[in-house]
């Protein structure tokens, strides 16, 4: 697949989870996903999404950088928002804070079916 086309999948998949338009999921994420090395399935995946939606109700997904080739895609992203209760085990309760995710997918017949994710939590330390 060529690396334009993976970065296009890309950002259309972005743009569904901002959308939180979980029914078209299925159209980027491949049946058998695997998250930070466990299987998880589609449904695993959305399950997951929908929680951190539900924890972060103006969670939004920023491209800050994308990096594509023949065997996929490495993104940071960027989040401004503000977390509900406990986030990663940190009581951010509310406060606004910014972070990044550095995030690794492999794309398997243009659906992603691997993806490998480190959330800076760090940085959100800092700001608490």
């Amino acid at each position: 697949m060529a690396e334009e086309t993976l970065s296009t999948i890309y950002r259309d998949y972005i743009a569904c989870l901002n959308r939180q338009d979980w029914p078209n999921l299925s159209a980027f994420v491949d049946d058998d996903v695997h998250h930070n090395g466990r299987a998880i399935g589609l449904s695993g995946y959305r399950e997951m999404l929908e929680k951190d939606f539900d924890a972060i109700p103006d969670l939004y997904f920023e491209i800050q950088l994308l990096i594509a080739d023949l065997q996929g895609v490495a993104s940071r992203l960027g989040f401004h928002c503000t977390p509900q209760g406990s986030f990663l085990g940190l009581p951010v309760n509310g406060r606004k804070v910014r972070f990044t995710e550095n995030v690794f997918y492999t794309f398997k017949n243009g659906k992603i079916v691997q993806v490998w994710s480190i959330i800076d939590k760090l940085a959100i330390e800092a700001q608490l």
